[in-house]
């Protein structure tokens, strides 16, 4: 079995139901992927580098679970990448330490996805929002393997127990999507 790693990136996943719900359905159907939880590691936003490079050179697969904030990763993801991608570790002449590892986006929305496109709201797709992430493959020499989302599960579709069983079921469909993915990879 390949070594994968989930890279957690919510800002506060106890009160997210999505991610929550998704990490906790990914690790029983994943028991021997590690998941980092950056909130409660680094509640005070200080990355361990060392340690978190130590995780990605273990991990053949790499997903960042998060939810979409202002069209991209929330804070402490970003921070994270930030400091771990290094120059002469993830890139730059000696920085080869991600090559051909695989990189997976796991990620929710609370928008419904008809708003993700030129006529919607946003006035992009999400597909177009990724860029960044694909530029980041491409840098540091990762193979993107592509995403999974699930749009429309925001705090305010949380008002009756109908409805967040329902974001409970979406979620727990979007972690039995991931897997299927990793099974092709």
């Amino acid at each position: 079995m390949k070594n994968i790693l989930i890279i957690s990136g919510h800002t506060d996943l106890a009160a997210s139901m999505a991610n929550k719900t998704i990490l906790d359905a990914l690790n029983k159907c994943l028991p021997e992927a590690e998941i980092v939880k950056l909130n409660e590691l680094y509640p005070d936003f200080r990355i361990d580098v060392a340690a978190e490079q130590q995780k990605l050179l273990r991990a053949d697969i790499i997903i960042l679970q998060f939810p979409f904030f202002w069209y991209s990763a929330p804070s402490i993801l970003e921070r994270w990448m930030e400091e771990t991608f290094r120059h002469g570790f993830s890139h730059g002449s000696t920085g080869d330490k991600l090559k051909g590892k695989k990189l997976i986006l796991s990620f929710t929305t609370g928008a419904p996805e008809a708003l993700y496109s030129h006529e919607g709201a946003m006035g992009y797709t999400i597909d177009e929002f990724l860029s960044c992430y694909k530029a980041t493959c491409r840098l540091t020499q990762m193979e993107y393997c592509g995403s999974v989302y699930t749009c429309g599960v925001s705090y305010g579709n949380r008002t009756a127990p109908e409805l967040i069983e329902q974001q409970k079921n979406v979620s727990v469909e979007h972690a039995e999507r991931l897997v299927q993915l990793l099974e092709t990879l």
